[in-house]
C-alpha cells in the first residue's frame, strides 16, 4: 500500500477518534493526546463556535482519584475494568478508551461520575502513557467479593479492607446516596439475554 494511502488512512482514524471523544466530552488537549492532532486543528474542526468547547482545568495528576469519594472511586474502578478487558484483546489505547467509556456510560445508567477527561487520566496512569512515562495505578482483584479495582501501583491484596466495592456493599443498607446511585433492579427490567440466564439457571437448581 502506498504510504500515502496509509497516511491519509490514518488521518482518517484520528479525525474519527477525535469527533467521537469530542462527543464523550472531551478537552482539546486530551484529544490532541489520544489522536495526534493539533489542538489548532480540532479547534477548527470540532470547537469553531467556541461554545461547545468544555471549560475548567483537566486532571494533571493521579492525586484527585486518592480523594475521590466512594462512589467516585467505584465507578473509576468500573471504567479501568472494562478499559484493561479491552487492552487484552489486543485493542490500542485510543480505541480502548472511547470503547471503554461508552461502556462504562452503559454500565452506570446514571449520568457518569468520571468524565472522558478523567477516563483518560486513569488510562494514562495505569499503563503509563500519554501524561505518563509510568505506571501509577494497578487494577487489583478482592479476595472478598472478586471484582476488580484501582490501587496505587505495589500494593498487595491481602484483604478486602480497601476494596471499594465491599465498602459500598456494606454501606448500602443505611447510606440512601448509596441506594440512589445503585437502585436495586426489578427482574422484569432486565434485558432478555439476562433473564434468560436467569431462568436457566433456576431450573438447574430445581
Amino acid at each position: 500500500m502506498p504510504i500515502e494511502i496509509k497516511h491519509a488512512e490514518r488521518h482518517i482514524r484520528s479525525l474519527t477518534l477525535a469527533k467521537e471523544s469530542a462527543e464523550l466530552g472531551a478537552r482539546l488537549r486530551t484529544i490532541s493526546f489520544i489522536t495526534g492532532l493539533t489542538t489548532r486543528e480540532l479547534t477548527n474542526l470540532f470547537f469553531a463556535d467556541g461554545q461547545s468547547m468544555p471549560r475548567g482545568r483537566p486532571p494533571e495528576s493521579p492525586e484527585w482519584y486518592h480523594s475521590a469519594n466512594l462512589l467516585n472511586r467505584v465507578e473509576a474502578s468500573i471504567f479501568v475494568s472494562i478499559y484493561r478487558r479491552i487492552r487484552d484483546l489486543g485493542f490500542g489505547p485510543a480505541l480502548a478508551l472511547v470503547s471503554g467509556y461508552r461502556h462504562y456510560q452503559a454500565a452506570c445508567r446514571l449520568p457518569p461520575r468520571v468524565s472522558f477527561d478523567r477516563a483518560f487520566d486513569l488510562a494514562s496512569h495505569i499503563d503509563g502513557l500519554w501524561l505518563s512515562t509510568k505506571s501509577n495505578f494497578s487494577l487489583l482483584s478482592c479476595p472478598s467479593c472478586a471484582s476488580q479495582y484501582v490501587a496505587p501501583i505495589g500494593v498487595h491484596q491481602a484483604s478486602n479492607h480497601e476494596c471499594p466495592f465491599c465498602k459500598l456493599v456494606a454501606r448500602y443498607p443505611r447510606d440512601a446516596r448509596i441506594q440512589s446511585a445503585f437502585p436495586v433492579r426489578d427482574v422484569s427490567d432486565l434485558p432478555s439475554l439476562e433473564q434468560g440466564l436467569l431462568a436457566l439457571s433456576r431450573r438447574s437448581d430445581e
